[in-house]
């Protein structure tokens, strides 16, 4: 954020050196060996194993426990990338109280499930940790496939398609890769740099050449790539932010959560950033909550969350919203923005509070108004500038179950695409299974 863009009430550091780096430290530290075993244990390694059906990826989690279990993790730690290429970032990420977690036996029987996503983390650090990489590429096949988008969905795609034996060249908008991991996700959730580590790690397949600064539309036509490459995979994401829509949306203080974010995972220094006293979230989702508990984290005084559902229809999990309010976060529930305060800068959000009405959600006559020296929207993103001859479905790429879309020879997967639930391993599945139909359609399978 530059300093036109910041309210009067936005200074950097209101905290100390020392509570910056304990704020932002693990969120979850990771199980040491005697931990990981201790916790295998406690599965019971169903046959019919409802964790695994929950899984995107598939993941054959009794398996991988099991070999956790027997003291083989780097054995572990291949099950799981067998299926899943950024098993080590969706161990950390994902939301597995309402995936494998949420469907665990042990969480139907004592409210207490295996902590599946620790003893993915604890296989995927130690396989990563020995800096080779446990898969090879095949023989070469002389096809080359143009990706679009490094994030989730691109990485897995390419990373299947090198393994298969055939070259691929990565394009990427931003100056580095990794789409929402390197920028979209909470520091907390992934410190010490992790999203690029396992990136480099993931290259070390090979026959992946990545071209960075690179966009869709403004570098290259699709008409192009499909002229030059033997397919095409768009996985480019969301770049569009929803608008509020009211007047004085423009002012100094208001920007997109997903902007606040990205530029925090990217300081060198947190204490050189910009926080407001009185910070506001419009959103009920996942990045609402990433942006508001570091806002609190960043020594924002007053944090609130403000989502114009209930609490139970909020996208982000429970658990993420425990997590916010245990960081001081308050969560206002069935309020939606109706007018915007200040001179200039934003001083006062204006909200109405909704009820159920015939029609749906309606704006009720009662209003409050929150203080603000800041305001982060994050009320969903949008698809941004889309090849014309690219078919579109609800705003985003129709796609068929396979990935294809409406032009032959492109496919697509990811955020982008109809079906992409802005689920780091919901992308990493979709990628991966366009992969595989793009080497049976090259290869006349």
């Amino acid at each position: 954020m530059t300093n036109s863009q910041l309210t009067p009430g936005a200074v950097p550091g209101r905290l100390s050196h020392d509570s910056y780096c304990t704020n932002f430290s693990d969120v979850a530290p990771p199980l040491d060996t005697h931990q990981a075993q201790v916790e295998a244990d406690r599965c019971y390694f169903c046959h019919d194993a409802p964790c695994t059906e929950a899984c995107p990826t598939s993941i054959d989690i009794p398996l991988f426990i099991r070999q956790i279990a027997t003291g083989t993790p780097e054995a572990a730690a291949v099950t799981i990338l067998s299926q899943n290429i950024l098993g080590g970032m969706c161990a950390r990420v994902c939301p597995t109280e309402n995936l494998c977690e949420g469907a665990c036996v042990r969480q139907t029987a004592e409210d207490k499930p295996v902590e599946i996503g620790a003893l993915q983390r604890h296989a995927t650090d130690r396989i990563m940790a020995r800096q080779d990489h446990p898969f090879r590429r095949a023989d070469a096949t002389g096809k080359t496939i143009a990706v679009v988008g490094a994030g989730p969905a691109g990485l897995a795609c390419a990373h299947r398609l090198a393994m298969r034996g055939h070259d691929v060249v990565l394009h990427e908008a931003r100056a580095k890769p990794g789409g929402l991991n390197e920028f979209g996700i909470a520091s907390y959730k992934a410190v010490d740099d992790f999203a690029a580590r396992e990136v480099a790690w993931l290259m070390q397949i090979g026959g992946i050449r990545l071209i960075e600064n690179w966009q869709l539309g403004r570098d290259g036509a699709l008409a192009d790539l499909a002229g030059d490459y033997d397919a095409v995979f768009l996985g480019m994401g969301l770049s569009g932010v929803n608008a509020l829509g009211l007047a004085g949306e423009d002012k100094a203080g208001i920007e997109p959560a997903t902007s606040f974010i990205a530029e925090l995972r990217q300081a060198r220094d947190l204490a050189e950033l910009p926080i407001g006293r009185d910070v506001v979230v419009i959103g009920g989702g996942m990045t609402a909550v990433d942006a508001a508990v570091q806002a609190r984290l960043l020594g924002a005084l007053n944090v609130s969350i403000v989502y114009r559902r209930s609490r139970a229809e909020m996208p982000a999990s429970a658990h993420e919203q425990e997590h916010a309010l245990a960081n001081g976060v308050r969560i206002i529930e069935n309020a939606a923005p109706v007018a915007i305060h200040g001179n200039g800068a934003v001083r006062e959000v204006e909200f109405a509070y909704t009820r159920r009405g015939a029609q749906g959600l309606e704006l009720t006559d009662q209003t409050f108004r929150l203080p603000a020296d800041q305001v982060f929207k994050a009320i969903g993103q949008t698809l941004g500038q889309t090849p014309a001859e690219i078919a579109l479905e609800a705003g985003k790429i129709r796609t068929d179950a396979h990935g294809r879309t409406s032009v032959s020879g492109v496919w697509a997967g990811g955020d982008c695409a109809l079906g992409g639930d802005d689920l780091t391993v919901t992308a990493v599945a979709q990628g991966r299974d366009a992969a595989e139909d793009i080497h049976n359609f090259l290869m006349g399978a």
